[in-house]
């Protein structure tokens, strides 16, 4: 997957265009955030409270977090496959010994995967997932929840990255 370009959208596009383009900016700037970390400083833990609060443990999550709202609440797909509906507390988060490149490709796999749901479907058509309630949810929630979640978790690496090296940046 071409990882999209870290810009704005245009401040006249429809509500679609809106919606996905402050969306793949977000993802893009995950990956921005990883640019340069080797992994042995993307699995270093840094908070003490939270030692799964890593730069690997947020791409994997992030990841997850994809699957999560396109493939299984949006789709009604099998949930097996998500360590988010698992027995382990936050499983999708403990990456130990997996390359940072490796996160990221798989990351960037889900995103396309995300995006191919979206560009099937309208934004008023609702989740399928009955189990979880995603059948009273639009795409349009969806894609403002998805918006708000990748952005928190930018912020998050924003903080870890500068803890790492002290490297800051937006764009």
């Amino acid at each position: 997957m071409t990882i999209p370009a870290r810009v704005r959208p245009a401040g006249d596009g429809d509500e679609r265009t809106q919606l996905l383009g402050w969306l793949n900016l977000q993802r893009s700037l995950v990956h921005h955030k990883c640019e340069g970390l080797d992994d042995a400083a993307a699995h270093r833990p840094l908070v003490p409270t939270s030692p799964l609060m890593t730069v690997a443990g947020l791409v994997s999550h992030l990841r997850w977090v994809e699957h999560c709202w396109f493939q299984v609440l949006f789709l009604d797909r099998d949930m097996a496959a998500n360590p988010q509906f698992g027995d382990v507390a936050d499983a999708d988060f403990r990456v130990d010994g997996v390359p940072l490149a490796q996160l990221l490709e798989e990351y960037a796999r889900e995103c396309a995967a995300s995006e191919a749901v979206v560009a099937a479907a309208s934004l008023d058509d609702r989740g399928r997932n009955r189990g979880h309630r995603a059948d009273t949810l639009t795409l349009r929630w969806i894609l403002g929840h998805m918006v708000e979640e990748v952005a928190r978790h930018v912020g998050h690496l924003d903080l870890l990255r500068e803890m790492l090296d002290g490297e800051k940046s937006y764009y």
